[in-house]
């Protein structure tokens, strides 16, 4: 059975056991996140939704909140000197995903 969720935005497929990387929550670690915003159930019998299934949601747990690796920004202009370099860490929430209800 899976799941297709949205958070932070973005769409995921989610299996029970799936550990996920999803934009920062507000969660401590080890605590329990209920996502309602379920766009889609697969397995035996297809539910999809319209935009969301009625009373389906994922359960997950709160694994890490952490950093993810540095992207560099690196602006360049030929023949007048202009050199310019950034870089950005995105914080992000990883979760466990535990249980899907249909």
């Amino acid at each position: 059975m899976y799941a297709i969720i949205e958070t932070g935005g973005k769409q995921y497929k989610v299996s029970e056991g799936d550990k996920v990387r999803v934009e920062k929550l507000d969660a401590e670690v080890d605590s329990t996140v209920v996502i309602d915003k379920v766009l889609m159930i697969g397995g035996d019998a297809v539910k999809v939704g319209n935009p969301t299934v009625e009373g389906a949601k994922v359960e997950a747990k709160v694994v890490a909140q952490d950093k993810a690796k540095k992207v560099v920004v690196y602006k360049y202009k030929p023949k007048s000197g202009y050199h310019k370099k950034n870089g950005h860490r995105q914080y992000y929430t990883e979760l466990e995903i535990t249980s899907i209800v249909g």
